[in-house]
Parts: C-alpha cells; sequence; structure tokens
C-alpha cells in the first residue's frame, strides 16, 4: 500500500479488526471492513467521475457515515476534502465552493437549500450516494504521503470572513498520535460524537483518534444534552468530547444527579476556558475534564491538561501536547518570564502550512518558522500555560490590559449567570472601559447594578465592567467560540 495518508486507514485498520464496529448511526452500525469497502467503492465512483489528486471535493451536512467515507475516500484519491459549515448562510457556502474550487459536493438532503447551483459533480445522501457505492471495489493504490494536502477546513470567522486552512495528511496524523500519547484511548472506547465533523475538535481529537485505535463512534446530527444522557446510559458511552457550553447544559438537565454516568472515562473539554464553577459541578460527580486548547491551523491540539492536574493547575489549558512545542513571546521579540504574558506560538509536525491562496495571511502567521496564535497567554513556573485571552480582545482600561476571560470567568461565579461575555467600548476618561453581555440562568431574575456590585473586591476596580446587558443568548460559531463582533453590532461598541 503506497497510501501513507487518513485515506488508507480504513483499510489498514480493517485487516486488523473486520468485524469491529467503527460506526453507529440512528441504530445502524458500520464495521470496518464495511467502512473501508464504502470508502474504496466511494473513491473508485469519485475517479469514475474525473476526480484526480489534489481535486477539492467538498461534504455539507451534519454528522453522518457519509462525512467520513467521503474524507477517506477524498484521501484515497490523493484528492483535499473540503468540509462546509452547515450553519453558514447560501451566500457563505458558495463563497467557500467558489474559494476552494471544488469540482464535487457531497451533500445532506436538509442541505439542498443552501447549495445552489453548486460544482458540476454534486451528489445528495440518500439513493444517489448510495448509486455511488455500486462501483467496483478494487483498492486504489494511488501514492499519497504524509506531506500531500488532506483537507481545506475553514476558520470560525470570528473577526471577518472565514480562511481555508490547510492541513496535510501528516498534520491529521500527528495529532492523532498527539492525543493517543495524551488521552488513554482504548479500542473498547465508545465515543459519541456530538460536536460537528466539519469542526476541526469534532474530527481531528475525538473521531479520527478514536477510528486509529479501533473504537466505536456513535453520530449524532446535533447535540442535545436531554438526548446525551440518555445515549449514554444506553449504549454504555466511555468517551465525550464538547465544549464549556455543551457542558453545561448537560448539567442542568433535571436528570443529572441521578442519570447512571458510571460509563463515562474521559471528557475532554476545549474551544473556550473552562470555568471553575463548571469544573466543580463535574467533580462532585465523580468526573474529572481533560482539558485542551488548540486551533484550526494546528489539526488542533497544542495543549492539554490531564485528570491528574486538573485540580492543581485549575484554569490551565495545560502543557504542550507530545509532539508539539510553544513558546511564549512579549511584544518585543523577547521570551515572556513565568508569568508574565506573551503571544502563544506554536511548531510541531500538527502544525498546518497556511491557508489556501493566501500567501500574505500566511507568512504574517509565522514567525521564525512558528505559529502565531493570536493568543495571549502566560506560563508558570512548572510550564503550565494559561490563556489569557485573545490578543485582538483585550482592551487597555486608564493604561492597564484587562482580559475579558478572565472577568467572564467570575461573572459566571455568580448566582443566576449562565454565559456572559465581556468586551471593551470606548470611554472619554478611561480610554476603554468593559461592557458584560449576561445570559441569565432559566428563571432567574437578575439585576445588572447587582452583578456589577458583586464583583466589587472580587476583581480589581479596573478590570469591573462599568456596563451589564442582559440578553436571551450569546451569538457563536458552530464550534462554541463567542462571536464578539456581532456582540458589538447588538449591544453597542
Amino acid at each position: 500500500m503506497r497510501n501513507e495518508g487518513i485515506g488508507s486507514w480504513p483499510a489498514r485498520r480493517a485487516r486488523k479488526t473486520p468485524h469491529r464496529t467503527a460506526l453507529v448511526h440512528h441504530g445502524h452500525t458500520v464495521s470496518y471492513a464495511q467502512l473501508a469497502d464504502r470508502t474504496t467503492r466511494l473513491a473508485q465512483a469519485l475517479r469514475a467521475a474525473g476526480l484526480r489528486r489534489g481535486d477539492r471535493v467538498a461534504y455539507l451536512g451534519p454528522n453522518h457515515p457519509a462525512f467520513l467515507e467521503t474524507l477517506f475516500a477524498t484521501g484515497l484519491l490523493g484528492a483535499v476534502f473540503v468540509p462546509l459549515n452547515t450553519r453558514l448562510a447560501a451566500p457563505e457556502i458558495a463563497h467557500q465552493l467558489a474559494d476552494s474550487g471544488a469540482k464535487a459536493l457531497i451533500h445532506a438532503p436538509d442541505c439542498a437549500g443552501l447549495v445552489g447551483a453548486g460544482p458540476s459533480l454534486t451528489v445528495q445522501v440518500g439513493p444517489a450516494y448510495e448509486a455511488l457505492l455500486t462501483a467496483d471495489p478494487t483498492p486504489i493504490d494511488e501514492p499519497v504521503t504524509l506531506d500531500d494536502t488532506c483537507i481545506i477546513m475553514y476558520t470560525s470567522g470570528t473577526t471577518g470572513r472565514p480562511k481555508g486552512a490547510v492541513l496535510t495528511h501528516g498534520n491529521l496524523t500527528w495529532n492523532a498520535y498527539n492525543v493517543l500519547v495524551d488521552v488513554d484511548l482504548t479500542a473498547d472506547d465508545r465515543a459519541l460524537v456530538s460536536a460537528p465533523l466539519f469542526h476541526t475538535a469534532g474530527l481531528n481529537m475525538l473521531t479520527l483518534p478514536v477510528l486509529l485505535k479501533g473504537g466505536t463512534c456513535h453520530l449524532v446530527e446535533s447535540f442535545d444534552p436531554a438526548a446525551t444522557l440518555e445515549i449514554i446510559e444506553r449504549e454504555r458511552i466511555s468517551h465525550l468530547f464538547g465544549v464549556p457550553t455543551m457542558y453545561h447544559l448537560i448539567a442542568a438537565q433535571e436528570r443529572w444527579e441521578s442519570a447512571d454516568l458510571s460509563s463515562l472515562r474521559v471528557l475532554n473539554c476545549g474551544g473556550a476556558p473552562v470555568p471553575t464553577t463548571l469544573i466543580d459541578t463535574y467533580l462532585r460527580r465523580g468526573l474529572a475534564f481533560l482539558q485542551g486548547y488548540g486551533m484550526t491551523e494546528t489539526a488542533p491540539g497544542v495543549l492539554f491538561l490531564d485528570a491528574e492536574h486538573a485540580a492543581a493547575k485549575a484554569g490551565s489549558a495545560g502543557v504542550p501536547h507530545f509532539f508539539t512545542d510553544v513558546r511564549l513571546l512579549t511584544p518585543d521579540g523577547r521570551p515572556a518570564a513565568p508569568g508574565e504574558i506573551g503571544e502563544l506560538l506554536v511548531h510541531g509536525p500538527n502544525v498546518g502550512p497556511g491557508y489556501w491562496g493566501l500567501p500574505e495571511a500566511t507568512a504574517q502567521s509565522f514567525h521564525d518558522g512558528w505559529f502565531r496564535s493570536g493568543d495571549a497567554a502566560r506560563a508558570d513556573d512548572d510550564g503550565y500555560v494559561t490563556i489569557a485571552d485573545r490578543l485582538k480582545d483585550m482592551y487597555i482600561s486608564g493604561g492597564e490590559n484587562v482580559y475579558p476571560a478572565e472577568v467572564e470567568d467570575a461573572l459566571l461565579a455568580l448566582p443566576g449567570v449562565a454565559e456572559c461575555a465581556v468586551y471593551g467600548v470606548p470611554d472619554a476618561k478611561w480610554g476603554e472601559v468593559g461592557r458584560a453581555v449576561v445570559v441569565p440562568e432559566a428563571g432567574a431574575d437578575l439585576d445588572p447594578a447587582a452583578l456589577l456590585a458583586a464583583l466589587a473586591g472580587v476583581l480589581a476596580k479596573y478590570k469591573l465592567p462599568k456596563s451589564v446587558v442582559l440578553a436571551e443568548e450569546l451569538p457563536r460559531t458552530a464550534s462554541g467560540k463567542i462571536l464578539k463582533h456581532r456582540l458589538r453590532a447588538r449591544h453597542g461598541s
């Protein structure tokens, strides 16, 4: 087999554990042998339709076996997989199809209205898709190396139009190795995949490592907190991944205290800082988070905090993954001392080569071969790194740097606060001051003035927001990141 890439994984897994279950979807199971067969047939069908190495194949739809089959089949051809975010509007989908130059699109029936004209080869999941899988099952032996491009994954676009992050087969493979070293996965693990596969964490931190190890992935189209508890109990789920919001909603269910969670072994949490109150809620049920920090551009794992240090290093994102390195640089380019804020830079085989078709943006994202995260962080004497905030989200009030994440953590510790976000707004006296947008818990009657009073003495005066706005929800990306530019548009800047 001359294919070293992701596309070869189903066949490699099938020769070891052909009859083990790889995927479960709506009660339908797919063994590793079946996954390899379906992947090969799809690759043959795409090749017969004219797809060749380097061509882009897009997928639009919620979590479904066809997503992974398309990813692996594309990898068998040496083509490039382009997962699309189902939460985007039709013009945004059209831009990413055009920007990537996709020659083929496979999409879910519910997404037909988002597709528009689409590429010349557009196939809907269902009978038309299954018809492709009647193709010749003869294995394809296209040479693919770890340096070949595997995927173009568009970033969340928290500040503007998303950029296509290029990730190689090696980037995804080394990230999976990092996960297998730092997370104690076994072939008996049963993972619930409710985070979207089109997002880097759901795909690369959970699904691919579990499949590499030979475990089982239970795919659900979307996250539902009540259903999550039912699936955990019924399927004896051992492995979860989610963003803090998802875990908060699970713990808010009436059945939280009585649910049978004895099968849970790995609770991985990322995408945003994990509030200390949420950590405590799960510790009371005997469950400790594995926390992490990453970016689409790094495939995505960068930092990892294991369960052993979850309490002692609470609030930290941990130390670098095994095959990854980080450094912190101050604005004047020197290494940050312990406790000092600096920009987090990343180096390792999981770091992607840059952005699709954007050489200037790619060049600006690297410093001396290290990827610039754009995040402000500090390390303690033991090397554990805490993410202070996005550099662009930091604001300066009266000459002092304020990192909203710290203020948000203090707000989340107050009774009745379900979610919150803080950003800087202009102020005639101080230059900038904080504005907090707070989502109350169900039934809570919050008073903005009382919230501000409760923070007094908890934070330095210059960190205290000067205004609080109550809201029903916070605008978020599909991966759970808060869209602060939309917050400013809604609630004033």
